[in-house]
């Protein structure tokens, strides 16, 4: 039931829709006080969700600091790889894997692999989708990183979770029963992070982190930054989503 509670409640929490709202409500309502208002708010809106400066300096105090691969001296035994990277409905797919903007989630894990920084990974990741019966998003990676030469033998798959905290609990599972005593790594994008280290520690999981796939950019000032920008919604729906998803987790004892 949260499953399906959270993909409604993102469509309520987009901030381009809050947009939408402000100005069917400037339509349909028969004050002209009223209507003046919600123009003047949608397009405040428009300004402050469209300036860059203002996203990064905002996600540049939630994102974790990086940490340098250079300096992790001993391999972990397993990086523990959240998924969210693919594009399941892009065409064409019968041939290839379609990886999304989300993309450096895996390929900077990939990197980890082929530096010699973790020696197995851990894909866990189901169907993520409400109403597709397709394969799991760890199951395809796994097929993905055979063909391109990743030895079977280094993967550890977790097909079932379709959430964080599913993500969780089942790779505990695995790590208990078949791998107690390894050093761990959990990879993820640098804005997931804060969710995702509480909800595994919750879980009783001793493990260090790895950041990646940022959204916050050095701060500067350039005239840019300041005029409209056509991803500002895009990155703002998903710093917004993390922060109720966080909230609402914690309210359910999940972190």
């Amino acid at each position: 039931m949260f499953f399906y509670l959270s993909k409604i409640l993102f469509f309520l929490i987009k901030p381009i829709n809050w947009v939408g709202f402000l100005l069917l409500f400037a339509i349909f309502t028969k004050k002209e006080k009223r209507c003046k208002k919600a123009v003047i708010a949608a397009f405040a809106m428009l300004l402050f969700f469209g300036n860059h400066f203002i996203f990064n300096l905002v996600v540049n105090s939630w994102e974790p600091t990086a940490v340098d691969m250079t300096k992790i001296e001993q391999p972990y035994e397993i990086g523990i790889l959240l998924g969210g990277y693919s594009s399941m409905n892009k065409r064409p797919n019968q041939d290839r894997h379609n990886f999304n903007e989300r993309g450096n989630r895996f390929f900077q894990a990939y990197e980890l692999y082929k530096f010699g920084k973790i020696e197995k990974i851990l894909l866990t990741g189901g169907n993520g989708f409400i109403l597709q019966d397709l394969p799991s998003e760890a199951t395809q990676i796994r097929d993905f990183l055979i063909k391109i030469g990743v030895p079977d033998s280094v993967i550890i798959v977790e097909s079932v979770s379709r959430t964080t905290y599913e993500n969780a609990v089942y790779t505990k599972k695995i790590l208990t029963e078949s791998y107690p005593d390894a050093r761990c790594l959990l990879i993820t994008s640098a804005w997931h992070m804060p969710r995702s280290q509480g909800i595994f520690q919750k879980q009783g999981m001793d493990f260090d982190t790895f950041p990646v796939d940022y959204l916050s950019e050095r701060v500067k000032v350039t005239p840019d930054d300041f005029l409209p920008n056509k991803l500002g919604f895009y990155y703002w729906e998903m710093l917004i989503k993390e922060w109720v998803g966080y909230c609402a987790y914690w309210a359910k004892g999940y972190l």
